[in-house]
């Protein structure tokens, strides 16, 4: 196979250790030279790996995306050296012969025929604004959960607030709290602190507040769970003046952005984080949408599809608008939630819909066999070995064609015509085996015939 790298190097990275082969020119005419040796992730280690790397005279260096060890790998090398983070997808070799060794002399062999494509990597700026960002959407997601487990702490003391109120945090909430844990067990009183449009339902929340709450067990953990709650809002406030501070300089983009409808201002700044703003490493608009994973893939064999699972990149940006809510009008004004099959785990359909055949699968549903149905398994005394009811059915009534089965427009077509036969006179179906489309072909035929005759 053509060699379209002289001098490149392939790096299998794990933890404590990256396992580097570099391949060069050998002494014979057309040889290939291949060298490997085993360096630790340290910084002094990875310079010294640099080191070496620049004495074999290496002009391209492709490692292996391994989760996050490869970016101290990568930030050691990429001053020096022409970096690829290859897809491991795209790195697969024949089962059996997996070591690190095999794998970093793969990666180089596979490297030096141009065989991979380099994943998208952005610079330095907008990887450190990339940090930021999905650091913000965990915070906001544990967020989410503190006021999900708050929310069942109020359902054990009875209080059934967000039976009136459309969500369980907000300055109602926070200060019907609050009063509790200050002693306040009136339900007028905790009523009485109800703020914006839960005024009106005054009642109703009179009601809802009505509660077994127990400062001396309810009350620790809501006190925790209120001071997690401000302690993760300080640095969801922390993170956003940092991010803004780092896009100040790329405002009028951002602006710009967000005049797509359904992009509001934090999907505008996770998209810059993700895809930077250097488009020239995207061939046209179409490759940009592909590696976001909003567009379907190809899964097709011997002419039939088999579905197209997208990538799920795209829950990136839609974490701040889906979960990042709750109070803080992050939810309005950002893109729409859309299933993935990353929420449903590897491995596992959508349910409802054609893409899991199995599901819409006709005939009566399975049985377990009964004891006496069962090989070699003797049945109770004084009882007999009952088959299941659909066989019981199947073989009471008389035997079908399996043609008509589930041709719903087929029998009512045919019962219309019967009634038409009787009316007008038409012939019978001559024969049994005769199919019935055939047979109602004919018939609706000759129906039309005597239909143009009696109009003349």
């Amino acid at each position: 196979m053509q060699v379209l790298f002289e001098r490149c190097a392939g790096l299998d990275v794990h933890r404590d250790t990256v396992v580097a082969t570099v391949r060069s020119p050998g002494q014979r005419r057309g040889s290939r030279a291949t060298e490997t040796r085993t360096f630790k992730t340290t910084v002094r280690a990875l310079a010294a790996l640099g080191d070496w790397l620049a004495c074999e005279g290496v002009e391209l260096v492709g490692m292996e995306a391994t989760g996050v060890y490869w970016k101290p790998v990568f930030a050691a090398l990429e001053g020096r050296f022409t970096c690829w983070l290859v897809n491991a997808a795209h790195l697969r070799n024949v089962p059996g012969r997996k070591t690190d060794v095999a794998d970093s002399v793969w990666i180089a062999r596979i490297l030096e025929c141009g065989l991979v494509r380099p994943s998208f990597v952005p610079v330095q700026e907008f990887r450190e604004l990339r940090d930021l960002t999905r650091a913000r959407t965990a915070v906001s997601q544990e967020r989410v959960r503190v006021i999900q487990r708050l929310e069942k702490v109020l359902q054990d003391a009875g209080i059934k607030l967000t039976s009136v109120a459309s969500q369980v945090w907000s300055k109602t909430a926070r200060a019907v709290l609050e009063a509790l844990l200050d002693g306040v067990t009136s339900p007028v009183e905790l009523a009485a602190l109800a703020k914006g449009r839960l005024r009106s339902k005054r009642e109703a929340l009179e009601e809802a507040l009505e509660h077994r709450f127990r400062i001396e067990h309810h009350g620790v953990i809501v006190r925790g769970l209120l001071a997690h709650i401000d302690g993760l809002e300080q640095r969801l406030d922390a993170y956003d003046a940092e991010i803004a501070i780092r896009l100040a300089p790329h405002q009028e983009v951002l602006e710009l952005i967000q005049t797509i409808p359904g992009v509001g201002a934090k999907v505008a700044q996770v998209l810059i984080a993700e895809i930077g703003l250097d488009m020239s490493a995207f061939p046209s608009s179409a490759h940009l949408a592909s590696w976001a994973g909003l567009c379907p893939g190809n899964h097709a064999s011997g002419g039939k599809r088999k579905g197209g699972r997208s990538q799920a990149r795209a829950e990136v940006a839609e974490g701040h608008a889906d979960r990042g809510g709750l109070g803080r009008g992050e939810g309005q004004g950002h893109l729409p939630a859309r299933a993935s099959h990353a929420d449903q785990g590897p491995g596992r359909r959508l349910q409802g819909t054609r893409r899991d055949p199995s599901r819409h699968r006709r005939g009566p549903p399975a049985h377990r066999p009964r004891p006496g149905a069962l090989p070699g398994v003797r049945p109770r005394l004084g009882s007999e070995a009952v088959q299941p009811r659909s066989a019981r059915q199947a073989a009471d009534r008389p035997a079908r064609s399996t043609r008509l089965r589930g041709h719903h427009r087929t029998r009512r077509d045919r019962s219309r015509l019967n009634r038409a036969r009787d009316t007008h006179g038409l012939p019978a179906r001559p024969d049994s085996t005769m199919p019935a489309r055939l047979w109602i072909h004919i018939s609706a035929s000759a129906l039309l015939e005597m239909i143009s005759e009696g109009a003349d």
